[in-house]
């Protein structure tokens, strides 16, 4: 065996697929979906589980910010192989490996990709969790809460209305500073969707009361695009005026000691490696892989 050499090809600190065997709690397992088929602005995210995974081995294994060690034991088992141009099939295929990951009793972690991924990432969870008592949290600029998108039923434009056809107790949006008319008169007149501004950030601890009373179990995306373009540059469709990381790592923290069952972070479009943005998606999953439970 080699010494000194790592493998940029999983995220840092991820244990052996072989240590699966003698796995004997419920742990993590990350999946990339190198998948931008819906792409309507910059395209780029089929590259980006890659990015990801490199820029992780830029972090030691104490948690400066959150004075933690990340010991959690999670498992990165590659990419999906999507088919890229066919996004129903591509589709099928996450919702089916979401569900292999259950079988070996691990929760999945998506690095996208476009935000169409999560749509089946939740389905493949309804196998084992009653998606009717599920909180969706989603951080995110737009709502994606249109019908159809370009034409097209399932894109990164209408995931949160295929999440939400669904019927989850709630879906809570985060960050929210674009969208059509019909998406917000759609939010503003269901009862089971919460929108919060990222004008609302300014009052913290309105959005912290929020997260405080979900006594449901929780999906959590992670729309990069969420985030100002002075922090995430390199994301499908930026928009200005977005939140920033600190205030995100304070909402993480109450959000880690919630139920979660599954976790993506979607919409980072770079190709090069070391690239800001990168860092920064990958420093949001080493995060949270240290705080949750």
């Amino acid at each position: 065996m080699l010494l000194n050499t790592y493998n940029p090809g999983k995220f840092a600190f991820s244990k052996h697929s072989h240590d699966l065997k003698t796995l004997d709690e419920i742990s993590w397992g990350i999946l990339g979906v190198p998948f931008d088929s819906t792409s309507s602005y910059h395209t780029g995210s089929r590259l980006s589980p890659t990015l990801i995974r490199e820029s992780s081995f830029s972090f030691e294994k104490y948690n400066f910010a959150f004075e933690k060690e990340l010991t959690i034991p999670f498992f990165d088992l590659g990419n999906i192989e999507v088919v890229h141009g066919n996004v129903r099939k591509t589709l099928e295929i996450i919702e089916s490996s979401v569900s292999e990951l259950l079988s070996l009793n691990l929760k999945p972690i998506l690095l996208g990709g476009e935000h169409s991924i999560t749509y089946p990432a939740i389905k493949g969870l309804s196998n084992e969790f009653n998606i009717n008592e599920l909180t969706i949290i989603d951080f995110d600029a737009h709502m994606d809460m249109i019908n159809t998108y370009q034409g097209e039923k399932y894109s990164h434009g209408t995931v949160m209305k295929r999440v939400h056809d669904l019927n989850p107790e709630k879906i809570l949006q985060l960050g929210v500073r674009s969208s059509s008319k019909e998406e917000y008169e759609f939010g503003k007149n269901n009862k089971n969707i919460k929108i919060f501004s990222s004008s609302d950030f300014k009052d913290l601890n309105i959005i912290k009361e929020e997260l405080l009373a979900i006594n449901s179990s929780v999906y959590l995306s992670i729309d990069c695009d969420v985030f100002d373009p002075a922090y995430m540059p390199s994301v499908g469709n930026p928009i200005p005026n977005g939140i920033n990381l600190s205030d995100f790592g304070e909402l993480l923290k109450i959000i880690a000691k919630k139920d979660i069952i599954g976790f993506d972070i979607v919409e980072l479009s770079s190709k090069t490696l070391g690239d800001p943005s990168a860092v920064n998606a990958a420093k949001i999953v080493y995060d949270f892989l240290t705080l949750i439970k």
